[in-house]
């Protein structure tokens, strides 16, 4: 049953990221321990980006994604303390460092 959620949770616009607990679960793993009360507030950052996600038709979600993601990632920013917040910049920089060589260079290619 697990696995039907967490398959269900990346098609209803988890995408890459995952469930949202996954998502808490990697950035704890970047950034260090979070408190409670910071795991609460950033799931429902994830969930409410992932709610915005599902509510999109596939033309929509390709272009509004990125523009979702960023604007979920600068609220969790915000609730980290200044040590977390440069490794969260840290392992920021190095996910875009990946996409920006393969997947924004083919989108600019389809198009």
């Amino acid at each position: 049953m697990q696995a039907q959620e967490q398959k269900k949770g990346r098609g209803q616009g988890g995408g890459r990221g995952g469930t949202p607990e996954q998502r808490i679960e990697r950035l704890e793993q970047a950034v260090g321990s979070l408190t409670a009360d910071q795991k609460d507030k950033i799931k429902a950052i994830y969930e409410k980006a992932a709610e915005k996600m599902q509510g999109l038709s596939e033309d929509e979600r390709r272009q509004k994604a990125m523009e979702i993601m960023q604007e979920s990632n600068r609220q969790v920013r915000a609730l980290l303390t200044p040590d977390q917040q440069k490794k969260f910049d840290e392992m920021m920089a190095q996910a875009r460092g990946g996409r920006e060589g393969g997947g924004g260079g083919r989108k600019k290619q389809d198009d």
